[in-house]
This record gives structure tokens, C-alpha cells and sequence, in this order.
């Protein structure tokens, strides 16, 4: 086997989403063997600690299966015991753009049914800060409000399922947003709905909540 060039930004990982997606081709069947550590090491042109520590992420993701004195095995091809905070950062943009959208339009209307005073307050505080960073310029901040209103909504809406979800999509959108654009620019030429969801929060419409929920998920990453 050729070796194979990885990014070596964080070595183990990119040895494991190597490995990972061989997996998933088919290189390796449920049950196989996986070659010896020499022969990995080799293959992807690392260290022993590097091919050890990516053994250790796949068999934390369910992936592969260590069995002392035999070898590691391929274990699941679905890797269905994949953290999802894992999941989360590996999937593709638009898969992350389809559950951002549903979450955010649910996390609206709950959160107009359940809001108390105090989480309008931090809405509140989070859309000014988003509207003084807009008006500045400054992508960072603007992206950090951004992000945290929506937090907060999820916490408004007492659904802690809900709310633990956002805060793990909140990581890999924070990521996107930052990569996808250089300035404020695009977001000012946009209609802003953000102060539509608040309002609807505030008077504890969860119809409109949605509603203006779903326009800005339409437009926000475009």
C-alpha cells in the first residue's frame, strides 16, 4: 500500500478519518483485522504513538474493537456509537445547514411559549450586542452575539435535549461562519429577522416565533 498524505494539523485524527473512511469504502470488512502497527505506520508514513492514538479515537467511535493478544478488529461500519460532537465535526456544511434550521425554528417556538423574564433579558442584552457589531464591523463579535442569542433561546426553551443540542451544533456553526466570511458586509445587505424572533419571544407568540424563525434560517448562511 502507497503511503498516504494527510494534513498534519492534528496528525492523529487525520489518521483516524483516513482510516475511518477506508472503512467505509470497504477496505475492511466487520470482523477483519486490521494490518500490524509496523505495516500502518508505514502505510500512512506517522509514528507508533500517532497510529495508537487514531486506533483510540475509531474505538471510541465504535468503529473498531481492540481484543488483547489478537489485534484490532473492525467493529461497525455505521459507526453508530460515534459521539456526536464527533459527527458534528466531521459532517459536510449542508447536512449542518439542514439541522441548524430545524433546531433554530423549533428552539423559537418554544422557547415564546416558555421564556421568563430573565431570558428575555439576555435576549435583549445578546441582540444589541449583535446590532453594535453589525454596525461596526466586527465579524468576531457579531458572530459571538449571533450565536449566543440563539443559546440563550434554546435555554428559554426549557428543553434541555434541545438546549445541549444547540450548544454542540453552536461549536461547528461558530467554526463555519468564521471560515465562510471575512466581514459583516453580507449580513447588512441582508433582511435581519432577528428582531422579529425576539419580539414574538417577548409577546409569547410561538406561531410568529416560527415564522420568523424559519426566514432567517433561510437566509442567514447564504
Amino acid at each position: 500500500m502507497d503511503p498516504i498524505t494527510i494534513n498534519r494539523k492534528s496528525l492523529a485524527e487525520e489518521v483516524a478519518s483516513k482510516l475511518q473512511e477506508q472503512i467505509l469504502k470497504g477496505a475492511f470488512k466487520v470482523n477483519q483485522k486490521l494490518p500490524v502497527e509496523a505495516e500502518l505506520m508505514k502505510s500512512f508514513g506517522v509514528g507508533r504513538s500517532t497510529i495508537r492514538e487514531a486506533v483510540k479515537i475509531l474505538v471510541n467511535s465504535g468503529f473498531l474493537r481492540v481484543q488483547q493478544g489478537l489485534g484490532t478488529f473492525v467493529d461497525d461500519v455505521t459507526g453508530i456509537n460515534e459521539p456526536l460532537f464527533q459527527k458534528l465535526k466531521r459532517s459536510g456544511s449542508n447536512n449542518i445547514d439542514e439541522v441548524r434550521q430545524l433546531l433554530e425554528m423549533k428552539i423559537a417556538e418554544k422557547a415564546a411559549t416558555n421564556r421568563s423574564g430573565n431570558d428575555i433579558s439576555k435576549l435583549e442584552y445578546f441582540l444589541a450586542k449583535r446590532a453594535k457589531a453589525l454596525n461596526e464591523n466586527q465579524l468576531d463579535d457579531f458572530i459571538e452575539a449571533h450565536i449566543n442569542f440563539y443559546i440563550i433561546m434554546a435555554e428559554a426553551s426549557k428543553n434541555e435535549i434541545l438546549a445541549d443540542l444547540y450548544k454542540l451544533l453552536a461549536a461547528r456553526l461558530r467554526t463555519d461562519l468564521k471560515t465562510n466570511f471575512e466581514d459583516t458586509a453580507v449580513f447588512k445587505n441582508t433582511t435581519d429577522y432577528l428582531p422579529k424572533i425576539f419580539d414574538s419571544i417577548l409577546r409569547q407568540d410561538p406561531k410568529q416565533a416560527w415564522y420568523w424563525s424559519a426566514k432567517v434560517t433561510g437566509n442567514f448562511t447564504s
